[in-house]
Protein backbone atom coordinates (compact mmCIF):
# COMPACT_ATOMS: atom_id res chain seq x y z
CA UNK A 1 0.00 0.00 0.00
CA UNK A 2 3.14 2.86 -0.79
CA UNK A 3 2.27 5.84 -3.36
CA UNK A 4 4.72 7.57 -5.05
CA UNK A 5 4.25 10.96 -7.19
CA UNK A 6 5.38 12.34 -10.70
CA UNK A 7 5.29 15.86 -10.61
CA UNK A 8 6.72 18.45 -13.81
CA UNK A 9 8.57 21.45 -14.05
CA UNK A 10 5.79 22.37 -16.78
CA UNK A 11 2.92 21.26 -18.85
CA UNK A 12 3.88 18.62 -21.76
CA UNK A 13 7.08 17.46 -20.08
CA UNK A 14 6.44 13.88 -20.28
CA UNK A 15 4.57 12.91 -16.96
CA UNK A 16 1.83 11.10 -18.28
CA UNK A 17 3.83 8.84 -20.06
CA UNK A 18 6.45 8.86 -17.86
CA UNK A 19 3.71 7.28 -15.13
CA UNK A 20 2.37 5.08 -17.96
CA UNK A 21 5.61 3.35 -18.46
CA UNK A 22 6.21 2.89 -14.68
CA UNK A 23 2.78 1.58 -14.19
CA UNK A 24 3.69 -0.92 -17.25
CA UNK A 25 7.31 -1.85 -15.48
CA UNK A 26 5.46 -2.35 -11.57
CA UNK A 27 3.28 -4.33 -13.60
CA UNK A 28 5.46 -5.97 -14.66
CA UNK A 29 7.41 -7.05 -11.94
CA UNK A 30 4.29 -8.51 -10.68
CA UNK A 31 3.01 -5.49 -8.89
CA UNK A 32 -0.52 -4.44 -8.23
CA UNK A 33 0.48 -0.85 -9.44
CA UNK A 34 -2.94 1.71 -9.66
CA UNK A 35 -2.25 5.22 -11.60
CA UNK A 36 -4.04 8.36 -9.75
CA UNK A 37 -4.06 11.89 -11.36
CA UNK A 38 -6.16 14.42 -8.38
CA UNK A 39 -6.88 17.03 -10.83
CA UNK A 40 -7.09 16.30 -14.46
CA UNK A 41 -8.03 19.99 -17.21
CA UNK A 42 -9.44 17.94 -20.13
CA UNK A 43 -11.90 17.71 -22.99
CA UNK A 44 -10.40 13.75 -23.89
CA UNK A 45 -12.21 11.88 -21.67
CA UNK A 46 -13.00 7.87 -21.02
CA UNK A 47 -15.81 6.03 -19.63
CA UNK A 48 -15.34 3.88 -16.79
CA UNK A 49 -16.20 0.65 -15.82
CA UNK A 50 -17.89 2.45 -12.89
CA UNK A 51 -20.31 4.64 -15.11
CA UNK A 52 -18.15 7.66 -14.81
CA UNK A 53 -15.94 9.81 -16.78
CA UNK A 54 -12.15 10.36 -16.24
CA UNK A 55 -9.54 11.46 -18.08
CA UNK A 56 -8.57 9.58 -21.04
CA UNK A 57 -4.75 10.00 -20.21
CA UNK A 58 -5.58 8.20 -16.84
CA UNK A 59 -7.53 5.46 -19.10
CA UNK A 60 -4.22 4.79 -21.02
CA UNK A 61 -2.22 4.53 -17.75
CA UNK A 62 -4.72 1.98 -16.04
CA UNK A 63 -4.39 -0.01 -19.09
CA UNK A 64 -0.33 0.06 -18.39
CA UNK A 65 -1.26 -1.25 -15.28
CA UNK A 66 -3.46 -4.09 -17.04
CA UNK A 67 -6.62 -2.82 -14.93
CA UNK A 68 -9.90 -1.32 -16.00
CA UNK A 69 -10.19 2.38 -15.58
CA UNK A 70 -12.29 3.51 -13.04
CA UNK A 71 -13.53 7.12 -11.88
CA UNK A 72 -10.94 6.88 -8.45
CA UNK A 73 -8.47 7.30 -10.80
CA UNK A 74 -8.67 10.86 -11.78
CA UNK A 75 -11.65 12.04 -9.06
CA UNK A 76 -11.45 15.89 -10.34
CA UNK A 77 -11.88 16.52 -13.85
CA UNK A 78 -12.43 19.88 -15.53
CA UNK A 79 -13.37 20.00 -19.13
CA UNK A 80 -12.99 23.59 -20.49
CA UNK A 81 -16.45 24.91 -22.06
CA UNK A 82 -15.20 28.19 -22.57
CA UNK A 83 -12.00 30.91 -22.45
CA UNK A 84 -12.90 31.31 -18.69
CA UNK A 85 -15.50 28.63 -18.07
CA UNK A 86 -15.65 24.52 -16.74
CA UNK A 87 -17.53 22.21 -16.21
CA UNK A 88 -16.35 20.43 -12.95
CA UNK A 89 -16.74 16.46 -12.96
CA UNK A 90 -16.39 14.93 -9.34
CA UNK A 91 -16.08 11.07 -9.28
CA UNK A 92 -16.92 10.54 -12.28
CA UNK A 93 -20.14 12.95 -12.39
CA UNK A 94 -21.32 16.05 -13.82
CA UNK A 95 -21.21 18.67 -10.71
CA UNK A 96 -21.76 22.02 -12.03
CA UNK A 97 -20.68 24.95 -14.42
CA UNK A 98 -18.18 27.55 -13.27
CA UNK A 99 -16.08 30.15 -14.12
CA UNK A 100 -12.23 30.25 -12.93
CA UNK A 101 -12.73 32.39 -10.17
CA UNK A 102 -15.23 30.53 -8.95
CA UNK A 103 -13.17 27.45 -8.80
CA UNK A 104 -10.71 29.41 -6.97
CA UNK A 105 -13.32 29.35 -4.10
CA UNK A 106 -14.57 25.83 -4.15
CA UNK A 107 -11.44 24.03 -4.61
CA UNK A 108 -10.34 23.79 -0.76
CA UNK A 109 -13.74 21.63 -0.61
CA UNK A 110 -12.04 19.04 -3.10
CA UNK A 111 -9.58 17.81 -1.29
CA UNK A 112 -11.53 15.80 0.80
CA UNK A 113 -13.11 13.83 -2.31
CA UNK A 114 -9.55 13.45 -4.12
CA UNK A 115 -7.90 12.11 -0.41
CA UNK A 116 -10.97 9.48 -0.33
CA UNK A 117 -10.07 7.50 -3.96
CA UNK A 118 -6.52 7.70 -3.50
CA UNK A 119 -7.00 6.19 -0.16
CA UNK A 120 -9.39 3.86 -1.84
CA UNK A 121 -7.27 3.06 -4.46
CA UNK A 122 -4.54 2.51 -2.03
CA UNK A 123 -6.15 0.48 0.01
CA UNK A 124 -6.84 -1.86 -2.80
CA UNK A 125 -3.01 -1.59 -4.53
CA UNK A 126 0.69 -2.58 -4.01
CA UNK A 127 1.80 0.48 -5.78
CA UNK A 128 -0.30 3.72 -6.79
CA UNK A 129 1.89 5.80 -9.23
CA UNK A 130 0.75 9.79 -8.92
CA UNK A 131 0.96 12.84 -11.60
CA UNK A 132 0.78 15.99 -11.03
CA UNK A 133 -0.40 18.51 -12.87
CA UNK A 134 1.12 21.44 -14.48
CA UNK A 135 4.29 22.66 -11.97
CA UNK A 136 4.51 22.47 -8.61
CA UNK A 137 6.25 26.04 -9.36
CA UNK A 138 3.11 28.17 -9.97
CA UNK A 139 3.24 29.74 -6.60
CA UNK A 140 0.39 31.73 -7.52
CA UNK A 141 -2.32 28.69 -7.03
CA UNK A 142 -0.61 27.02 -3.98
CA UNK A 143 -3.22 27.97 -1.56
CA UNK A 144 -5.46 25.14 -1.41
CA UNK A 145 -4.04 22.97 -4.13
CA UNK A 146 -4.87 19.35 -4.40
CA UNK A 147 -2.97 18.92 -7.94
CA UNK A 148 0.92 18.77 -7.14
CA UNK A 149 2.11 19.96 -3.55
CA UNK A 150 -1.09 20.29 -1.84
CA UNK A 151 -2.00 16.81 -2.47
CA UNK A 152 1.59 15.45 -1.90
CA UNK A 153 1.48 17.25 1.59
CA UNK A 154 -2.08 15.63 2.59
CA UNK A 155 -1.27 12.45 1.39
CA UNK A 156 2.34 12.54 2.96
CA UNK A 157 3.67 11.24 -1.08
CA UNK A 158 7.26 11.83 -1.85
CA UNK A 159 8.10 13.36 -5.25
CA UNK A 160 10.36 13.19 -7.84
CA UNK A 161 10.49 15.92 -9.99
CA UNK A 162 10.43 16.04 -14.40
CA UNK A 163 11.85 18.15 -16.49
CA UNK A 164 11.85 18.57 -20.15
CA UNK A 165 15.31 18.90 -21.86
CA UNK A 166 13.75 18.79 -25.61
CA UNK A 167 12.40 22.29 -25.17
CA UNK A 168 15.46 23.71 -23.43
CA UNK A 169 16.13 25.41 -19.95
CA UNK A 170 16.04 22.08 -18.34
CA UNK A 171 18.96 23.38 -15.78
CA UNK A 172 16.33 26.57 -14.90
CA UNK A 173 13.72 24.30 -15.00
CA UNK A 174 14.74 22.39 -12.10
CA UNK A 175 16.86 25.03 -9.93
CA UNK A 176 14.10 27.42 -10.99
CA UNK A 177 11.48 25.17 -9.12
CA UNK A 178 13.73 24.89 -6.18
CA UNK A 179 14.55 28.53 -5.39
CA UNK A 180 10.30 29.07 -5.38
CA UNK A 181 9.15 26.57 -3.24
CA UNK A 182 8.84 26.93 0.19
CA UNK A 183 10.71 24.51 2.71
CA UNK A 184 7.53 22.55 3.50
CA UNK A 185 7.42 21.70 -0.11
CA UNK A 186 10.65 21.48 -0.96
CA UNK A 187 10.87 18.42 1.82
CA UNK A 188 8.55 16.56 -0.27
CA UNK A 189 11.06 16.12 -3.65
CA UNK A 190 13.45 13.22 -3.33
CA UNK A 191 15.05 13.42 -6.87
CA UNK A 192 14.74 14.36 -10.15
CA UNK A 193 14.77 12.68 -14.10
CA UNK A 194 15.89 14.86 -16.76
CA UNK A 195 13.08 13.85 -19.88
CA UNK A 196 13.34 13.65 -23.69
CA UNK A 197 16.88 13.64 -24.45
CA UNK A 198 18.07 13.73 -28.01
CA UNK A 199 21.55 12.22 -29.02
CA UNK A 200 24.51 11.58 -26.94
CA UNK A 201 23.29 11.12 -23.32
CA UNK A 202 27.02 12.06 -21.93
CA UNK A 203 27.14 15.21 -23.45
CA UNK A 204 24.73 16.10 -20.31
CA UNK A 205 27.13 14.56 -17.97
CA UNK A 206 28.05 17.79 -16.54
CA UNK A 207 24.76 19.90 -16.73
CA UNK A 208 23.26 16.92 -14.81
CA UNK A 209 26.28 16.88 -11.50
CA UNK A 210 25.26 20.95 -11.61
CA UNK A 211 21.64 20.29 -10.95
CA UNK A 212 22.66 18.06 -8.16
CA UNK A 213 24.89 20.50 -6.50
CA UNK A 214 22.71 23.26 -7.07
CA UNK A 215 19.06 21.44 -6.05
CA UNK A 216 20.56 19.13 -3.43
CA UNK A 217 18.32 16.75 -5.32
CA UNK A 218 19.05 12.85 -6.13
CA UNK A 219 19.45 12.41 -10.00
CA UNK A 220 17.25 8.94 -11.20
CA UNK A 221 18.92 9.59 -14.64
CA UNK A 222 18.70 11.24 -17.89
CA UNK A 223 15.62 9.56 -20.28
CA UNK A 224 16.31 9.56 -23.85
CA UNK A 225 13.34 10.70 -26.18
CA UNK A 226 10.99 7.41 -26.65
CA UNK A 227 10.90 7.59 -29.99
CA UNK A 228 7.61 5.15 -30.30
CA UNK A 229 5.53 7.82 -28.45
CA UNK A 230 3.58 8.37 -31.18
CA UNK A 231 2.24 5.21 -31.09
CA UNK A 232 0.40 5.78 -27.76
CA UNK A 233 -3.63 7.95 -27.69
CA UNK A 234 -2.16 11.02 -27.37
CA UNK A 235 -3.59 13.44 -24.54
CA UNK A 236 -3.39 16.89 -26.43
CA UNK A 237 -4.98 17.24 -29.83
CA UNK A 238 -1.68 18.60 -30.93
CA UNK A 239 -0.08 15.46 -30.38
CA UNK A 240 -1.66 13.59 -32.95
CA UNK A 241 0.92 12.03 -35.32
CA UNK A 242 3.44 14.42 -34.62
CA UNK A 243 6.11 12.51 -34.04
CA UNK A 244 4.84 10.03 -36.62
CA UNK A 245 7.54 9.25 -39.30
CA UNK A 246 7.17 11.34 -42.68
CA UNK A 247 5.95 9.34 -45.37
CA UNK A 248 4.13 9.67 -48.77
CA UNK A 249 0.52 7.86 -48.18
CA UNK A 250 -1.86 7.59 -50.85
CA UNK A 251 -4.85 8.94 -48.79
CA UNK A 252 -6.26 12.05 -47.10
CA UNK A 253 -8.43 12.58 -44.02
CA UNK A 254 -8.96 15.92 -42.80
CA UNK A 255 -9.58 16.73 -39.53
CA UNK A 256 -10.81 20.04 -38.47
CA UNK A 257 -10.00 21.19 -35.14
CA UNK A 258 -12.28 22.59 -33.39
CA UNK A 259 -11.97 24.94 -30.86
CA UNK A 260 -13.49 22.49 -28.07
CA UNK A 261 -12.51 19.52 -30.01
CA UNK A 262 -13.30 16.39 -27.71
CA UNK A 263 -12.69 12.83 -26.86
CA UNK A 264 -9.95 13.01 -30.16
CA UNK A 265 -8.64 9.56 -29.80
CA UNK A 266 -10.93 8.43 -32.02
CA UNK A 267 -8.51 9.37 -34.40
CA UNK A 268 -5.60 7.66 -33.21
CA UNK A 269 -5.86 4.32 -35.22
CA UNK A 270 -6.24 6.61 -38.16
CA UNK A 271 -2.83 8.47 -37.88
CA UNK A 272 -1.07 5.50 -37.74
CA UNK A 273 -2.27 3.54 -40.83
CA UNK A 274 0.77 3.39 -43.01
CA UNK A 275 -1.41 4.03 -46.35
CA UNK A 276 -3.28 7.27 -45.18
CA UNK A 277 -2.00 10.79 -44.32
CA UNK A 278 -4.34 12.20 -41.07
CA UNK A 279 -4.23 16.28 -42.29
CA UNK A 280 -5.18 18.53 -38.77
CA UNK A 281 -7.14 21.54 -40.57
CA UNK A 282 -6.89 24.64 -37.56
CA UNK A 283 -8.20 27.63 -37.66
CA UNK A 284 -7.59 29.80 -41.16
CA UNK A 285 -6.51 26.75 -43.09
CA UNK A 286 -8.63 25.23 -45.69
CA UNK A 287 -9.76 21.72 -46.09
CA UNK A 288 -7.67 20.35 -49.06
CA UNK A 289 -9.29 19.55 -52.01
CA UNK A 290 -7.72 16.52 -52.60
CA UNK A 291 -8.85 15.25 -49.16
CA UNK A 292 -11.17 11.68 -49.54
CA UNK A 293 -12.65 11.97 -46.15
CA UNK A 294 -13.10 15.05 -43.93
CA UNK A 295 -14.03 14.00 -39.63
CA UNK A 296 -15.94 16.71 -37.60
CA UNK A 297 -14.91 15.01 -34.24
CA UNK A 298 -16.38 15.70 -30.62
CA UNK A 299 -16.92 19.14 -29.03
CA UNK A 300 -17.53 20.59 -25.60
CA UNK A 301 -19.24 23.16 -26.95
CA UNK A 302 -20.96 21.99 -30.12
CA UNK A 303 -23.08 25.10 -30.59
CA UNK A 304 -20.07 27.28 -29.70
CA UNK A 305 -17.68 25.35 -32.05
CA UNK A 306 -20.64 25.18 -35.14
CA UNK A 307 -19.86 28.92 -35.31
CA UNK A 308 -16.25 28.42 -34.87
CA UNK A 309 -16.73 26.71 -38.04
CA UNK A 310 -18.04 28.68 -40.03
CA UNK A 311 -15.85 31.59 -38.71
CA UNK A 312 -13.14 29.69 -40.90
CA UNK A 313 -15.24 29.44 -43.36
CA UNK A 314 -15.08 25.03 -43.10
CA UNK A 315 -19.13 25.29 -44.25
CA UNK A 316 -18.29 26.70 -47.43
CA UNK A 317 -15.00 23.92 -47.67
CA UNK A 318 -17.51 21.15 -46.56
CA UNK A 319 -19.90 22.24 -49.47
CA UNK A 320 -17.31 22.10 -51.95
CA UNK A 321 -15.81 18.87 -50.89
CA UNK A 322 -18.98 16.91 -50.91
CA UNK A 323 -19.49 18.46 -54.61
CA UNK A 324 -16.41 17.20 -55.53
CA UNK A 325 -17.71 13.94 -54.58
CA UNK A 326 -16.00 13.18 -51.02
CA UNK A 327 -17.19 11.97 -47.59
CA UNK A 328 -17.83 13.42 -44.58
CA UNK A 329 -18.37 12.06 -40.73
CA UNK A 330 -19.22 13.41 -37.81
CA UNK A 331 -18.81 12.29 -34.48
CA UNK A 332 -21.23 13.01 -31.62
CA UNK A 333 -21.07 16.96 -31.99
CA UNK A 334 -19.45 17.07 -35.45
CA UNK A 335 -22.97 14.47 -35.86
CA UNK A 336 -25.38 17.21 -34.48
CA UNK A 337 -23.62 20.20 -36.30
CA UNK A 338 -24.24 18.38 -39.96
CA UNK A 339 -27.96 18.32 -39.34
CA UNK A 340 -30.66 21.35 -40.30
CA UNK A 341 -31.12 22.64 -36.38
CA UNK A 342 -30.12 22.18 -33.11
CA UNK A 343 -32.29 23.24 -29.76
CA UNK A 344 -31.02 24.46 -26.58
CA UNK A 345 -33.73 24.71 -24.64
CA UNK A 346 -32.57 25.09 -21.25
CA UNK A 347 -29.40 27.10 -22.51
CA UNK A 348 -26.64 24.61 -21.66
CA UNK A 349 -24.71 25.79 -24.13
CA UNK A 350 -25.02 29.58 -24.26
CA UNK A 351 -27.68 32.06 -25.19
CA UNK A 352 -29.12 31.05 -28.24
CA UNK A 353 -32.27 28.38 -28.25
CA UNK A 354 -32.12 27.65 -32.04
CA UNK A 355 -28.67 27.24 -34.28
CA UNK A 356 -29.01 26.44 -37.85
CA UNK A 357 -26.74 23.17 -38.54
CA UNK A 358 -24.69 22.75 -41.46
CA UNK A 359 -27.75 20.97 -43.23
CA UNK A 360 -25.71 17.91 -44.52
CA UNK A 361 -28.27 15.62 -42.83
CA UNK A 362 -31.79 15.67 -42.39
CA UNK A 363 -31.89 15.61 -38.72
CA UNK A 364 -32.19 17.70 -35.30
CA UNK A 365 -30.83 17.81 -32.17
CA UNK A 366 -32.48 18.79 -28.72
CA UNK A 367 -29.78 19.49 -26.21
CA UNK A 368 -30.94 18.05 -22.45
CA UNK A 369 -29.83 18.27 -19.17
CA UNK A 370 -29.26 14.42 -18.85
CA UNK A 371 -25.68 13.29 -20.19
CA UNK A 372 -25.42 9.96 -21.74
CA UNK A 373 -22.52 7.76 -20.88
CA UNK A 374 -22.19 4.51 -22.10
CA UNK A 375 -19.65 1.72 -23.11
CA UNK A 376 -21.85 0.21 -25.65
CA UNK A 377 -21.06 -2.49 -28.15
CA UNK A 378 -22.69 -2.14 -31.28
CA UNK A 379 -23.18 -2.80 -34.91
CA UNK A 380 -22.32 -1.31 -37.81
CA UNK A 381 -25.19 -1.92 -40.63
CA UNK A 382 -23.26 -1.29 -43.64
CA UNK A 383 -20.17 -3.54 -42.97
CA UNK A 384 -22.20 -5.80 -40.20
CA UNK A 385 -19.02 -5.71 -38.47
CA UNK A 386 -19.05 -5.21 -34.15
CA UNK A 387 -17.82 -1.71 -32.92
CA UNK A 388 -17.19 -1.35 -29.39
CA UNK A 389 -16.77 2.16 -28.20
CA UNK A 390 -18.38 4.52 -25.93
CA UNK A 391 -20.70 7.41 -25.79
CA UNK A 392 -20.75 10.62 -23.60
CA UNK A 393 -22.69 13.43 -24.97
CA UNK A 394 -26.10 15.78 -24.14
CA UNK A 395 -28.78 15.97 -26.70
CA UNK A 396 -31.22 13.85 -28.51
CA UNK A 397 -30.98 13.57 -32.21
CA UNK A 398 -33.95 12.55 -34.34
CA UNK A 399 -34.91 13.03 -38.14
CA UNK A 400 -35.94 11.15 -41.29
CA UNK A 401 -31.95 10.30 -42.11
CA UNK A 402 -32.32 8.75 -38.78
CA UNK A 403 -33.88 5.65 -40.71
CA UNK A 404 -30.51 5.02 -42.32
CA UNK A 405 -29.06 4.48 -39.00
CA UNK A 406 -25.16 4.30 -38.65
CA UNK A 407 -25.40 1.37 -36.55
CA UNK A 408 -27.75 -0.43 -34.42
CA UNK A 409 -26.58 -0.72 -30.81
CA UNK A 410 -29.22 -3.38 -29.45
CA UNK A 411 -32.29 -2.73 -30.42
CA UNK A 412 -31.68 1.38 -30.48
CA UNK A 413 -30.58 3.17 -33.97
CA UNK A 414 -27.55 4.98 -33.69
CA UNK A 415 -26.75 7.88 -36.14
CA UNK A 416 -27.61 8.99 -39.66
CA UNK A 417 -26.68 8.89 -42.95
CA UNK A 418 -27.56 10.61 -46.03
CA UNK A 419 -29.43 9.52 -49.22
CA UNK A 420 -26.76 9.49 -50.83
CA UNK A 421 -24.45 7.34 -48.28
CA UNK A 422 -21.65 9.82 -48.62
CA UNK A 423 -22.22 11.74 -45.65
CA UNK A 424 -22.68 10.08 -42.31
CA UNK A 425 -23.05 10.61 -38.35
CA UNK A 426 -22.79 8.37 -35.20
CA UNK A 427 -22.59 8.98 -31.60
CA UNK A 428 -20.26 6.28 -31.02
CA UNK A 429 -16.53 6.74 -29.81
CA UNK A 430 -13.31 4.64 -30.52
CA UNK A 431 -15.15 3.09 -33.62
CA UNK A 432 -12.19 3.08 -35.48
CA UNK A 433 -9.76 1.35 -32.54
CA UNK A 434 -11.46 -2.03 -34.01
CA UNK A 435 -9.31 -3.11 -36.59
CA UNK A 436 -11.45 -5.26 -39.41
CA UNK A 437 -14.30 -2.58 -38.88
CA UNK A 438 -11.43 -0.06 -39.52
CA UNK A 439 -10.00 -1.40 -42.57
CA UNK A 440 -13.70 -2.03 -44.02
CA UNK A 441 -15.33 1.37 -43.40
CA UNK A 442 -11.91 2.55 -45.19
CA UNK A 443 -12.00 0.58 -48.09
CA UNK A 444 -15.69 1.06 -48.82
CA UNK A 445 -14.82 5.27 -49.06
CA UNK A 446 -12.39 4.47 -51.62
CA UNK A 447 -9.39 4.59 -48.97
CA UNK A 448 -7.83 0.56 -49.47
CA UNK A 449 -5.83 -0.05 -46.79
CA UNK A 450 -3.90 -3.38 -45.43
CA UNK A 451 -4.58 -2.44 -41.94
CA UNK A 452 -2.73 -2.94 -38.67
CA UNK A 453 -3.68 -4.48 -34.65
CA UNK A 454 -4.20 -1.07 -33.59
CA UNK A 455 -4.66 -2.83 -29.62
CA UNK A 456 -1.72 -5.36 -29.93
CA UNK A 457 0.20 -2.13 -31.37
CA UNK A 458 -0.33 -0.05 -28.33
CA UNK A 459 0.69 -3.28 -26.16
CA UNK A 460 3.92 -3.35 -27.00
CA UNK A 461 4.11 0.25 -27.29
CA UNK A 462 3.70 0.09 -23.18
CA UNK A 463 6.12 -2.51 -23.04
CA UNK A 464 8.83 -1.06 -25.05
CA UNK A 465 7.88 1.85 -23.03
CA UNK A 466 8.78 0.18 -19.75
CA UNK A 467 11.97 -1.42 -21.21
CA UNK A 468 13.31 1.77 -22.28
CA UNK A 469 12.90 3.73 -18.66
CA UNK A 470 13.88 0.35 -16.96
CA UNK A 471 17.19 0.72 -19.09
CA UNK A 472 18.09 4.18 -18.26
CA UNK A 473 16.28 5.40 -15.05
CA UNK A 474 17.14 4.01 -11.54
CA UNK A 475 13.83 2.64 -11.33
CA UNK A 476 14.53 0.30 -7.94
CA UNK A 477 15.30 3.62 -6.29
CA UNK A 478 12.29 5.00 -7.48
CA UNK A 479 9.93 2.57 -6.24
CA UNK A 480 12.10 2.38 -2.90
CA UNK A 481 11.31 5.95 -2.15
CA UNK A 482 7.38 4.95 -2.33
CA UNK A 483 5.67 5.23 1.25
Amino acid sequence: MLAIMIQGTGSNVGKTMLVAGLCRAASNRGLNVSPFKPQNMSNNAAVTCDGGEIGRAQALQARASKKQPHTDMNPILLKPETEKGSQLIIRGKYQSSFKAHEYAKIKKTLLEPVLSSFESLRSQSDLVIIEGAGSPAEVNLRQNDIANMGFANAACVPVVLVADIDRGGVIAQLVGTKAVLPNGDLEMIKGFIVNKFRGDVSLFDEGYEFIKKQTKWHGFGVLPFFMDAWRLPAEDALDIGSQKPRKTSRYKIACLCLSRMANFDDLDPLSQEKEVELVMIHAGQVIPADAHLVLIPGSKSTIFDLQFLREQGWDIDLKAHHRRGGYILGICGGYQMLGTKIYDPDWLEGETKETKGLGFLQIETIMRTKKTLNEVSAIHLETSLQIKGYEIHLGETSGVDCQRPFAMIGGRKDGASSVDGRVQGSYVHGLFSQDSFRRAFLNKLGISVEGFAYDAQIEDTLDGLAEHIETYLDVDKIFSLAT
